[in-house]
C-alpha cells in the first residue's frame, strides 16, 4: 500500500471516527435514576417562601439523599401564566428528564402541561394542577393533600371553639385564594363542617386575599362593614396572616377569632399566643417535595409511559396553640 493510499485510509477512518462522535453527541442516553446516574429536572414554584419553599428544601432533600446526581432547573412563576408558560418552553428545550409544578391554573396552565407530556416529559404536579381529567391524560402524578379534609378539619375545630364560648350561631368573614380550585375545596370542606355542626352560623363576607399585603387592608374592612363577626378563616398561609393582623390593628383581640392554613414560623409564633388564632391547618411542604420528587424519579424509570393520574396523598395536619412550641422546635430554619 503507497503512501497516497495510507493517507486517504487514515482521512477516511478519521471521518468516520468524527461522524460515530457527532451521532452519539447528539443522541441522548436513556434516562434513570440510581447508581450515580445524572438527570436535570425543571422545578416550579407558585411563591419562594412559606410552603413553597419547603416544597424547594423537600425537592432538593430528596434528591441529595438518592444515589442520583440532580441539577435542577428552577423558576418562581408568582403566579402569572405568562411566566410559567415561558419557563416551560425553556425547560422542554432544555429536554429535562422531568418537570414537578404546582401549576397557576386549572385551565389558563393546561397548554403549558401539554406541550411537555407531548415532549415525553414526565410533569408531576404538587398542590395544585390543571383538570382531572386533564391530570389523567398529561400528569404522571399528582401529590395533593386533601382540601376538603383540609377545610373539615379546621371547621370543625372552629365549631369546637364557638361552642365552648356559647355562640351557636357565629358570623364569619373568608379571605379567600379562590383562584386556586384547591382553596374553593378547602373552603367547602370548611362550611360543611362548621354549618353541620352548628346550622346557625353563617358566612356574611368572602374575599380575596392571598397575599399578606392585600389580605390585610381586606380583612380590616370586612372587620368595619360587619362590626359583628365572630370569626375569619383564612383559607392559605397570606390570608392568615392577614386576618390575625387585621383583628390587632382593630383592637378586636379576644372578640374576633382567626381560623388558618399553613404553618410559618410567624403564624406559628401567633398560635402560641392562643388569643386570636385558634388553630391551623397545614400540609408539610418539605413532606410534599420528598413525594413530588419521588414521583417523578418513578416516571423517569418509567420512562414517561406510566399510567398518568396517580394522586398521591400528602398528609394534612391540625395544630392548635399547645402544639405551636414544638413545631417552632422541629422546624428551626422556618421552612413548613
Amino acid at each position: 500500500m503507497t503512501r497516497t493510499q495510507l493517507r486517504r485510509g487514515a482521512i477516511i477512518a478519521a471521518g468516520i471516527a468524527a461522524v460515530a462522535l457527532a451521532l452519539s453527541a447528539c443522541s441522548v442516553p436513556t434516562a434513570g435514576t440510581g447508581n450515580g446516574s445524572s438527570l436535570r429536572i425543571g422545578a416550579m414554584y407558585l411563591d419562594s417562601q412559606g410552603f413553597y419553599g419547603g416544597v424547594k428544601k423537600g425537592v432538593e432533600d430528596a434528591a441529595a439523599a438518592s444515589d442520583t446526581k440532580v441539577k435542577f432547573l428552577e423558576s418562581t412563576s408568582a403566579g402569572d401564566v405568562s411566566k410559567e408558560s415561558s419557563f416551560m418552553n425553556t425547560l422542554v428545550s432544555s429536554n429535562v428528564n422531568a418537570i414537578i409544578m404546582s401549576a397557576v391554573s386549572t385551565d389558563g396552565s393546561l397548554p403549558a402541561v401539554k406541550q411537555a407530556s407531548k415532549a415525553g416529559i414526565p410533569v408531576v404536579c404538587y398542590n395544585t394542577c390543571v383538570s382531572d381529567s386533564a391530570v389523567k391524560q398529561y400528569v404522571s402524578a399528582y401529590v395533593l393533600g386533601d382540601p376538603a379534609k383540609f377545610g373539615s378539619m379546621l371547621g370543625d375545630k372552629a365549631a369546637e371553639y364557638f361552642k365552648q364560648e356559647g355562640i351557636e350561631s357565629p358570623k364569619m368573614g373568608v379571605i379567600n385564594c379562590e383562584q386556586y380550585e384547591v382553596c374553593k375545596e378547602r373552603f367547602a370542606g370548611f362550611k360543611d363542617a362548621l354549618t353541620k355542626a352548628l346550622p346557625g352560623a353563617t358566612f356574611v363576607a368572602n374575599q380575596e386575599g392571598a397575599e399578606v399585603d392585600q389580605a390585610v387592608p381586606t380583612a380590616e374592612q370586612m372587620l368595619s362593614a360587619h362590626p359583628d363577626l365572630n370569626g375569619l378563616y383564612g383559607e392559605a398561609g397570606g390570608a392568615t396572616v392577614g386576618a390575625y393582623k387585621a383583628v390587632e390593628n382593630r383592637g378586636l383581640v379576644g372578640k374576633v377569632a382567626v381560623f388558618g392554613s399553613d404553618m410559618t414560623s410567624d403564624i406559628a409564633n401567633e398560635l402560641k399566643k392562643g388569643t386570636t388564632l385558634k388553630a391551623v391547618v397545614d400540609i408539610s411542604g418539605i413532606a410534599a417535595g420528598k413525594l413530588a420528587y419521588e414521583a417523578a424519579a418513578t416516571a423517569i424509570d418509567d420512562k414517561g409511559k406510566g399510567e398518568k393520574g396517580e394522586v398521591i396523598p400528602a398528609p394534612v395536619d391540625l395544630y392548635q396553640p399547645s402544639d405551636a412550641a414544638k413545631w417552632l422546635e422541629t422546624h428551626k430554619d422556618g421552612l413548613p
